[in-house]
Parts: structure tokens; C-alpha cells; sequence
């Protein structure tokens, strides 16, 4: 759980440092070079001969999904929505995971159910105001997409690491980047117009410091993490970087947000994982 929390804070100052910093460049063109960063950090703990090689396209498979096709669809919605939007617009990432476990389980459990549904209601208490237009519901399926996409990677990741016994955890995670990184690249080279990617130097530092972190290191503890805890905690989990991000938000980047309202949402959060967790020692 500690890997998650820790993932969730440093995942907490990307959205505006996304917003801000890397407003201008090419979506597809950030992701390609965000997982390059993440893959160099990774690529030397690679031992394909500790992995079945069916399971090797199957990993590739899993992270293209969880990281290169979540990554294009999340970045692109940066232009048509607001950082916070982006943020709030991510909440009904725990009810995926939960219904998405249930349906291979082929049972629901109820307090996953209830973690999930309180960790967005949570998450959706900061919704400030309600506004309504064209860019607003495209950038709102661009992030659902997206939410999916994750969803479904941390799912199937979950259920193959533990048949992976002898294979270590950042070579395995270094060959889902493979996978991210092949599927970017692909898309780039239809989408991405590379001669009008000028990156300055400061966006390179950025460019940089959420490849190797927020992505590298970061996605490889959160899915660490994800092997550690039962559905419920990790949907809740799921949504722990909204009220994290309002927080940065207004105590980094300048932003508002409505004090008891955040304080209401961190309290139902708490709550989400208290239930899930209970279920966890329930059954041991």
C-alpha cells in the first residue's frame, strides 16, 4: 500500500507540470519520448531468457496498453480540457477496476464495489463547477478511454506477474515499456509532425524528470504495488492522486480549490481503503 501512496504523491505534481510546461508540444511526441527516458532507466535489467517467450509478446501486449495507447489518449486530452479537469475526469478509473476484476472473476465482491464507489465519490466532490461544451466532452472521452486502457493493464499485469516466478520485477516492468514504447513509436510515425518538435531546455528537463520518475520509476513501484493489495485497495488507490493533485495545485501552481471540499474528499478516500482493507483481514 506504501508503494501506492508514494506513486500517488509523486504523480500528484504532473498534471501541471504537463499543463504548464509541455502545453505546446505534440501529445504522441511527449509520450514517445517520456518512455524512452523510462525505458533507458529500465532496458538494462532485461533477461528475456527468464520469461517464457510467449509471455514476452503477451507483457509487450499489456504494457502498449497500460502505458503507450493510455499515455497518447491522456496527453491529447490536455488540449481540450484544463490540468484540473484532466485530473477530476479520471475518477471512474477504481469502478473499471472493479468491474473489469469482476467480470474475469466471474464474482463481485461487494466491498470492492463499495471501495470503488466511495473512492469516487470522493474524487467527485471536487468537482468545483459544472460546465458544458464540445471540447469539454471530447477531452472527457479522450480521459475515460484512456482510464480504461489503464485499468485493463493493471488488471492483467496483476493476474501475470504472480505466474512469473523466477523473472525479476524491473525486468518485467522493462518489458512492458518495450511494449509502450514500440506502440508510441508506431503511432508517431503517422501522427507526430517530429520537425516541429523543439522541446526547449527547460521542457527537456521536464520531458526528462517525468520519463525517469513520474513514469519509470513510478510506474514500476506502482505496479509493484499493485501485486501487494486486493482489488479494492487499488481501486481506491486509483483516485488518491485527485485530491493530492487539488492540493499541489493550490499550494504549487497557484490554483483554488475549496478547502472543505478537499478535506471531505481525503476523509472519503481514507474511508474507500479502510473498507477494502477490511475485507483483506477479514479473510486472511
Amino acid at each position: 500500500m506504501l508503494y501506492l501512496l508514494a506513486v500517488s504523491l509523486l504523480w500528484a505534481f504532473s498534471f501541471g507540470l504537463i499543463k504548464g510546461q509541455l502545453g505546446g508540444l505534440d501529445p504522441t511526441a511527449v509520450t514517445v519520448v517520456r518512455l524512452a527516458f523510462a525505458l533507458l532507466v529500465f532496458l538494462p535489467f532485461l533477461r528475456t531468457a527468464k520469461i517464457p517467450r510467449k509471455t514476452l509478446g503477451w507483457l509487450a501486449t499489456i504494457g502498449a496498453i497500460q502505458f503507450g495507447i493510455m499515455y497518447v489518449l491522456y496527453l491529447t486530452s490536455y488540449g481540450y480540457l484544463q490540468a484540473h479537469e484532466v485530473a477530476l475526469f479520471t475518477i471512474l478509473t477504481p469502478l473499471y477496476i472493479t468491474l473489469l476484476d469482476a467480470a474475469l472473476e466471474n464474482r463481485f465482491q461487494p466491498r470492492h464495489g463499495v471501495a470503488a464507489f466511495l473512492s469516487v465519490i470522493g474524487a467527485g466532490v471536487l468537482l468545483w463547477h459544472a460546465t458544458y461544451s464540445y471540447d469539454l466532452m471530447k477531452g472527457f472521452v479522450l480521459v475515460q478511454l484512456s482510464n480504461l486502457c489503464f485499468a485493463a493493464g493493471q488488471i492483467a499485469y496483476k493476474r501475470t506477474r504472480t505466474r512469473l516466478v523466477e523473472a525479476s520485477e524491473a525486468g518485467v516492468f522493462a518489458m512492458l515499456l518495450a511494449g509502450a514504447l514500440l506502440t508510441t513509436a508506431v503511432v508517431s510515425a503517422f501522427a507526430t509532425p517530429w520537425t516541429q518538435f523543439h522541446p526547449s531546455l527547460k521542457q527537456w528537463g521536464v520531458l526528462a524528470y517525468l520519463g525517469v520518475l513520474a513514469s519509470g520509476l513510478g510506474f514500476f513501484a506502482w505496479n509493484l504495488g499493485v501485486t501487494r493489495v486486493n482489488t479494492g485497495t487499488l481501486a481506491a488507490f486509483n483516485n488518491a492522486k485527485i485530491p493530492l493533485a487539488v492540493g499541489c495545485s493550490l499550494f504549487f501552481f497557484g490554483g483554488q480549490a475549496d478547502i472543505p471540499r478537499l478535506v471531505i474528499s481525503m476523509v472519503l478516500l481514507g474511508l474507500a481503503v479502510a473498507v477494502a482493507e477490511h475485507q483483506q483481514k477479514a479473510r486472511p
